[in-house]
């Protein structure tokens, strides 16, 4: 089984992101989408991630496009909503799938730690210094509920 430090996907422009840059840092992995109910859960992952970057926090965002069609549009249409709508400028994914037969090998890797699928859009698992999943939050809570937790890795 792979490392998370192991796993190479492309951001939103193409630009390939090699995990071994995140070594040592806090890590929240979201899976996102752009016309969800909860997709005003963009504003409180950016403030978490402004809030705490500086002590080691890294936010990643993956859009993804299996839960109702709530994220249709291309990388470059995701990239220009999160930036004009949530001044987003934590590091967000080329479009994945998370779950069924074409399931990204990250989420694949995510998913053997807690092995249930992917319920909704803004699942959030959280990553400790050492690599290693340390908790995984259901799409319903907020990103400010998540600060403790954060807080307490960090």
């Amino acid at each position: 089984m792979s490392a998370f430090y192991d796993f190479t996907l492309p951001l939103l422009d193409g630009t390939p992101q090699a995990f071994s840059a995140y070594q040592g840092k806090v890590v929240l992995v979201v899976n996102v989408a752009s016309k969800c109910g909860l997709t005003p859960q963009y504003g409180g992952l950016e403030a978490l991630w402004q809030a705490h970057k500086d002590q080691g926090l890294v936010i990643l965002g993956f859009p993804c496009n299996q839960f109702a069609g709530q994220e249709p549009g291309s990388d470059a249409e995701i990239a220009a909503f999160c930036e004009i709508n949530y001044g987003v400028t934590f590091p967000l994914f080329g479009k994945i799938d998370v779950n069924g037969p074409n399931t990204n090998p990250l989420y694949g890797w995510l998913k053997a730690v807690h092995p249930e699928d992917i319920e909704w859009n803004f699942a959030k698992f959280l990553i400790g210094r050492d690599g290693a999943v340390t908790a995984r939050f259901a799409p319903a809570v907020v990103p400010a509920e998540l600060e403790a937790p954060i807080v307490k890795l960090l």
